[in-house]
């Protein structure tokens, strides 16, 4: 498997003097990383997760640029040509880019979740924002009813959060 040092390093330089963008996919990441070897991920899915997990927010920059705005839909929209051109140039293999372009294309679509990398990418995702947004317990305990499905990632939910 390819080391995603190199790909950290390459989305570090992406967000070069943004530390706060650097500081959250990096976070995603360990959390990623973390529940996907929790929950016994194959060596194939976890490398798929792990690589998602350090471009999901790909799109926000260009977003800010087009639209001086940077929702989820907007980072949906516009990530995975940015995801594709990057991993592309990094030579990763075209099913690794096809996945994880599609997990950067929906990582803030929570119905119809499909696949334990998208669940495990969105619950890493929101244990990073519950934090950086400064949730309510009332809000992290509704997103913890309704997001949180794998173990790990709920036990892990309750020992920060609850």
């Amino acid at each position: 498997m390819k080391s995603q040092i190199i790909l950290q390093q390459k989305m570090m330089e992406y967000y070069s003097g943004d530390p706060k963008r650097i500081q959250h996919f990096i976070k995603v990441h360990s959390f990623a990383k973390m529940i996907g070897e929790l929950e016994g991920l194959n060596a194939s899915t976890q490398n798929i997760l792990e690589i998602a997990a350090i471009v999901h927010d790909i799109g926000i920059k260009i977003s800010e640029e087009k639209y001086g705005n940077c929702n989820g839909k907007l980072q949906e929209q516009e990530g995975p040509a940015i995801a594709k051109q990057m991993l592309t140039e990094l030579n990763y293999d075209d099913n690794i880019i096809e996945r994880v372009c599609y997990l950067v294309g929906y990582h803030h679509t929570y119905n119809n979740i499909n696949g334990i990398d998208y669940q495990i990418l969105v619950e890493a995702d929101f244990l990073v924002n519950m934090y950086e947004d400064g949730l309510t317990k009332e809000a992290i305990l509704s997103a913890y009813n309704k997001i949180f499905r794998t173990k790990s990632g709920s036990q892990l939910c309750k020992i920060i959060f609850l």
